[in-house]
């Protein structure tokens, strides 16, 4: 990262703050003699011990990075094994505060540019991130199986690619059917000769929610893989369209299981449909 032009009094103490429930004094005094800080500040209090060295660093290199330094040395998982919801609390109160001068720390360790938050609202918002707004909504275990690393790079725009491929493999493995896209979902899904069925298709009312989830899926490569696959990433929109778009994947995944395996028939083995 180039150098970081220095934050103002108030962003500095902000900083200070959440760091300064993220260890104990001991640490603090571990982790600034590492970074090559020191503290002569005379205080007992953690966060007024890091506001004052982190003011004297910018003072003395005229820019922030030092301070950015420190954050990645000192607010890393390894330091929170066992206590990730410890880690994200601190990641995302400290991100409310970068975001508002174009920055963002990631769950990798990494500090990334990002557009600059203009209110306290958008920052608190945008710094949830898209686990915290999937959390509630209790997402299915399927979706997390086939973008977590991609979710904890915060690659929003590949991580719904692939849980959106993850869906079509899900199906795949439940049917057997070894086909891709609206193929599969015509042949697996036939109201007429299904290999999976969502409901007994026993009465027009279930034939017709049968094919209204098979219209869904279709959708889902349709508007969603498709278009990932083949346009620019540029054009994405961001977190809120990817918890949207996982929420809506999450509720497939729900369907399928609750679909019914149509035992082989003989027409399978005659006509291979």
């Amino acid at each position: 990262m180039s150098t970081q032009p220095p934050f103002d009094p108030g962003t500095v103490e902000a900083i200070a703050k959440v760091l300064g429930e993220a260890g104990s004094g001991t640490d603090l005094s571990r982790y600034f003699q590492t970074s090559g800080l020191v503290d002569d500040s005379g205080e007992s209090t953690k966060w007024r011990r890091l506001n004052f060295v982190f003011l004297k660093s910018q003072a003395t290199t005229k820019c922030a990075n030092q301070i950015l330094a420190f954050i990645r040395s000192y607010l890393v998982t390894a330091r929170f094994v066992g206590k990730r919801d410890d880690f994200e609390h601190h990641r995302d109160e400290l991100n409310a505060i970068l975001i508002l001068h174009g920055l963002v720390y990631g769950k990798d360790g990494q500090f990334r540019y990002t557009a600059q938050a203009k209110t306290l609202d958008e920052a608190e918002a945008r710094a949830q991130g898209v686990r915290n707004k999937l959390a509630p909504r209790s997402t299915h275990p399927e979706v997390y199986k086939y973008c977590q690393p991609e979710l904890m790079q915060e690659n929003y725009f590949h991580a719904v690619f692939e849980a959106c491929k993850g869906l079509f493999q899900r199906i795949r493995d439940l049917s057997g059917i070894e086909a891709d896209g609206a193929n599969l979902i015509d042949r697996v899904f036939s109201v007429e000769k299904p290999f999976l069925a969502f409901n007994t298709l026993q009465t027009e009312t279930e034939k017709s929610e049968h094919k209204g989830f098979a219209q869904l899926l279709k959708g889902c490569a349709a508007a969603i893989r498709n278009p990932l696959a083949h346009g620019p990433k540029i054009l994405w929109q961001g977190e809120t369209d990817a918890a949207d778009y996982l929420t809506l994947l999450s509720m497939l995944h729900r369907k399928l299981d609750q679909c019914v395996k149509v035992p082989n028939l003989e027409y399978r083995y005659g006509d291979g449909a």
